[in-house]
């Protein structure tokens, strides 16, 4: 009977483990996705900039000018400079025309590509960085496309949106989940509680074992559900390189440790909301449901 009562025990245990690895597994896969996601908007964004054209008189002294110009200006993640025979080579290469023997002439301009930093990607931060520059001396034109990045802005925020709505939903289910589970386990053992407060156990000393008991369960369910996160990064690695870097290691293991963290401290708050219940019960509320005065 003893090993029996043993083995149902531990069964629960294990259950309530799973059961709460489950959870932080989904709350973990969720949050890497968004984490992923904002990543991915951070590098499409300071993939939009604009052009800098430059007039066929802009000497060499100019386009040193520039480029020290761009190399410390504070909006600029990036920049290439693409001098006229750069420019014809790459429409060669695109177009299959070299422009240069049909012309007699390079049409081409010197050019400077601006990728801006992702907090300057917006059509109104664009717009006062270009007029200055289209004012410059040397500068023929400035091209630039702000209804195509607020377009994309508008897009990305919405999808980063909908994520960050997803996570923040699924943190109290989570919880929810999670504090059925312990209460559950914690159920099962409701006359152990009662029978203690009999021999004149103190609360704390009743609360003791449950606490640590469930912390320790919470604690085993974020390792289990950081290894199969782990796992699942793991195998999107050998079908796509690529695809897993978006995500990042970086984000891996700082979604692993939250769940770490967050186990035990969900677990944890959910058997002392649960002990405390119990403790205020009296010996005819411990056999609700099914007390005859709530039928």
């Amino acid at each position: 009977m003893k090993s029996r009562k043993g083995f149902s025990s531990l069964s629960v245990q294990l259950t309530a483990t799973v059961s709460v690895a489950l959870v932080l597994l989904l709350l973990g896969m969720v949050a890497t996705l968004a984490l992923a996601a904002r990543r991915i908007t951070t590098n499409i964004q300071e993939h939009m900039g604009f052009d800098v054209v430059l007039t066929e008189q802009s000497t060499l002294d100019d386009i040193n000018r520039f480029k020290q110009l761009f190399s410390h200006a504070p909006y600029v993640a990036s920049f290439r400079y693409f001098s006229p025979e750069d420019a014809n080579t790459a429409w060669h290469e695109e177009m299959g025309e070299n422009l240069t023997e049909l012309l007699d002439v390079n049409p081409f301009l010197p050019e400077f590509e601006i990728n801006v930093k992702a907090a300057y990607a917006c059509a109104d931060s664009l717009d006062k960085i270009m007029l200055p520059l289209a004012e410059m001396p040397g500068v023929e034109q400035v091209n630039g496309h702000t209804e195509v990045v607020d377009q994309v802005n508008r897009n990305l925020s919405m999808v980063m949106l909908v994520l960050i709505l997803a996570v923040c939903a699924l943190l109290p289910i989570s919880f929810v989940l999670i504090n059925n589970t312990v209460r559950l386990t914690i159920f099962s053992r409701r006359f152990t509680i009662h029978t203690m407060k009999l021999v004149g156990a103190s609360r704390a000393y009743i609360r003791r074992p449950f606490l640590l008991s469930n912390l320790l369960q919470g604690f085993l369910a974020g390792l289990t559900a950081s290894a199969i996160l782990t796992g699942i990064y793991a195998y999107m690695w050998s079908l796509d390189a690529s695809l897993a870097a978006v995500a990042g290691a970086a984000t891996l293991i700082f979604v692993c440790c939250s769940m770490v963290i967050l186990g035990p401290l969900l677990s944890l708050s959910a058997a002392a909301i649960a002990t405390q219940r119990y403790l205020t019960m009296t010996y005819d509320d411990l056999f609700y449901p099914i007390h005859p005065e709530n039928g």
